[in-house]
This record gives C-alpha cells, sequence and structure tokens, in this order.
C-alpha cells in the first residue's frame, strides 16, 4: 500500500486481475505435488508397519506347530524383535539415523533356528516353510520402513511452493493496490489458505516423526507375552 503511489500505483493498477487465476492454479500444483508424494510416503509406512506385524503375528502362531523349547525360543526372538523396534529404531527412525546397516538379529537368529529344526511330519514341514517365509516378509518390511523413514520434503520443493505463494501474495496486492479493505480480505483468504497448505504437508512430513506419526503400537499389539501358552491356550 505504501508503495502503491504515483507512477507506481498506475503500474500496480495495470497489472491483470487474469493473472491470479493462473498464479493460484500453479500454486495449487505445487501443493498436489508435494503433498501427493508426502501422503503416499505416510501410506507406505503404515503399510509396511502393519506388513511386518501380520508377518510376525504369523510366525508366532506358527511357532506352536514346534511344542516345546524351539517354540519358546522363537516367541522369546519375536518379542525381543519389537522390542527393540518400538525402544530403538523407532527414536532412529524418528530423527532419521536408522540404516539399513543394522542387521536385526533377533530375526536372523528366529531364521538360522528355523532353519536348523528337523520337521517330525509333513504339518511341521508346511509350518517350517511359512515360518521361513514369514520371517523373510518381515525382514522386507523392517526394510520399506527404515528406507521411508528417510523419506522428506527436500529443500527445492519447499523453496519453490513457498516462493509461488509469495508471488500470488504480491499479485493480489498489486491488483487491488487502490483499496485497502480488499486487499487485506484478499491476502488474508489467500495466506491462510497457504499456511493450512503448509501445516498439513509439514505435519506428515516424516512418517515416523511429529504429532501425527506412523508408532509402533501394531507391533507391540502381537507382541507374545514371555513364556509359552499352556496346551489348548
Amino acid at each position: 500500500m505504501r508503495l502503491a503511489v504515483n507512477e507506481r500505483a498506475r503500474a500496480f493498477k495495470a497489472v491483470s486481475p487474469g493473472m491470479l487465476p493462473p498464479l493460484g492454479i500453479i500454486f495449487g500444483l505445487f501443493v498436489a505435488f508435494v503433498a501427493a508424494e508426502v501422503w503416499s510416503d505416510f501410506d507406505r509406512a503404515k503399510l509396511a508397519v502393519s506388513s511386518e506385524a501380520s508377518a510376525l503375528r504369523a510366525v508366532v502362531l506358527l511357532a506352536a506347530s514346534f511344542p516345546g523349547e524351539p517354540e519358546a525360543q522363537l516367541r522369546a526372538l519375536v518379542r525381543r524383535h519389537i522390542e527393540e523396534a518400538a525402544r530403538q529404531e523407532w527414536p532412529a527412525m524418528a530423527w532419521q539415523t536408522a540404516t539399513l546397516t543394522t542387521i536385526p538379529a533377533s530375526l536372523t537368529e528366529a531364521l538360522q533356528l528355523t532353519l536348523a529344526l528337523t520337521p517330525g511330519n509333513d504339518g511341521q514341514k508346511t509350518a517350517q516353510r511359512e515360518i521361513v517365509t514369514s520371517l523373510q516378509r518381515a525382514l522386507d518390511a523392517r526394510r520399506q520402513r527404515i528406507v521411508i523413514s528417510e523419506s522428506t520434503v527436500d529443500w527445492v520443493k519447499w523453496t519453490g511452493l513457498l516462493l509461488q505463494a509469495v508471488v500470488t501474495l504480491l499479485a493480489i496486492a498489486m491488483v487491488h493496490s487502490d483499496n485497502r479493505v480488499t486487499a487485506a480480505l484478499a491476502l488474508a483468504l489467500f495466506a491462510t489458505s497457504v499456511a493450512i497448505s503448509v501445516v498439513l504437508i509439514a505435519s506428515h512430513n516424516q512418517p515416523f516423526a511429529g504429532d501425527i506419526l506412523v508408532g509402533s503400537e501394531v507391533l507391540l499389539q502381537v507382541m507374545p507375552e514371555e513364556g509359552v501358552p499352556a496346551p489348548g491356550n
């Protein structure tokens, strides 16, 4: 408003209002482009955790085919893996310091234990194969969630999004430079929509960090209790 005087005022008013729709559309495309990537990563993170939990649950259920010490060991290893994931890996993923170089010892031991078992009948042979498959699925799901934890909106996308918002705000101010009330209303409305878009994207930017995150609750729900269940339970 202070700049809109004399020649500058005429120059500002010469800016066509027809520029505003294309600028708004471009900003909307920026938001859609960034949000689609962010929410896709968030959904993939939830799917990876759910797949890991499902695979570990299958291991616990199939371990009952080898009653006694093998079942107890498999249950203990699954329990240890879930505890370590919730206590160590989730904070590391939140800080984006989790790497694939760290091998999950519990799942590796469980896989080795399963392969070393000697099935006594066809049922145990089938259970052994399914346990190995489930452990491999759990390892793959863990790899996926660690890879996804490293995803984030880079500074180039944030810069492009915010610069486009600033350009659009400037265009609105120029078009309505002769009317303070109209300019204030238009700027407030668009600035609010920009703020909402940025908050929504930022809240889902890192799937394993922030107030809205993919937690370890699903894994904790399938964590077996200590000891082996009594026969018939």
